[in-house]
């Protein structure tokens, strides 16, 4: 049973001390939730119990503390997918929820699986799932004064192997701030989150980057081609380097490997495959 992380990217982690020490606390007490929690369930339900805590944390670009769009609105985004049974799920753009991936887990068994806008939020009413305003006094901040230089790429997701063998991927993300309202990431594409028998990836960065490499999708089809995680990965991320493409993973393979890696530093990233390992 094996489980990785990540919390998007921290280009200021080698200057701001006190945060970095503070994401590093936050990973490590989730992945060890995580961990424990895959325990007793598989992995589809650890990846989404695993998300929400990362989404319930504002130190994070996801759920609570998500980037607001250029017109001073949050619309989030998140997906989930089962390796067993090859099912993708997903929300875009969805506003006034505290928990995208939980309305992601709820549209698995349904027939029309990818929901956005009103039509995702009518869907999370529907469901018994009420109104929450993911805004922190910080994200205002920031939106009112532009300080675009502070802004941190921090999608969160989850890969989780568990005792059956199965995988599951799930991604949620904020957007990246001040974007065109409407704005599609690569977190609920599968692009930005894949998994079937073989791998599970989770991807992080510049969306529109990931989607024109098709990264996870296609790391995992590597993988299931008989590559192994490592080389299936840098070889998709050296496909970005032609435009200077701005991604990082994290992933697990059936046969138990985890690889976390990206274009640019600095993702950062929790594992536990019975220890723990945490980003420096």
């Amino acid at each position: 049973m094996k489980i990785i992380i990540h919390g998007g990217f921290f280009s200021e982690s080698r200057t701001n001390q006190e945060v970095k020490q503070a994401k590093q606390q936050a990973l490590k007490e989730i992945v060890e939730a995580g961990h424990k929690y895959l325990q007793t369930h598989n992995a589809l339900e650890t990846v989404v119990y695993t998300v929400r805590l990362l989404e319930d944390c504002d130190l994070f670009n996801a759920g609570t503390g998500s980037q607001i769009q250029s017109d001073g609105k949050i619309r989030l985004s998140a997906s989930l997918m089962d390796g067993k049974t090859q099912r993708f799920s997903g929300v875009i753009n969805i506003e006034d929820v505290k928990n995208p991936i939980c309305i992601a887990e709820k549209l698995l068994t349904y027939d029309d699986r990818v929901l956005s806008g009103k039509g995702a939020r009518d869907f999370a009413t529907e469901n018994g799932i009420g109104y929450y305003n993911p805004e922190t006094p910080q994200r205002r901040h920031e939106y009112e004064q532009k300080l675009r230089d502070s802004i941190r790429l921090g999608t969160v997701g989850c890969v989780a192997l568990d005792i059956y063998g199965d995988l599951a991927a799930a991604t949620s993300t904020g957007g990246k701030g001040f974007e065109i309202p409407g704005r599609v990431s690569d977190s609920a594409t599968t692009a930005g989150n894949y998994a079937n028998a073989y791998a599970g990836i989770s991807c992080t960065g510049v969306g529109e980057d990931i989607v024109s490499g098709s990264v996870a999708s296609k790391i995992v089809t590597r993988v299931t081609d008989g590559l192994p995680i490592s080389a299936a990965t840098d070889k998709s991320l050296d496909e970005l380097k032609p435009f200077n493409g701005f991604a990082g993973i994290v992933g697990i393979s059936a046969d138990g490997h985890i690889y976390h890696a990206d274009t640019h530093p600095y993702m950062v990233w929790a594992l536990h495959d019975g220890d723990v390992e945490v980003f420096e």
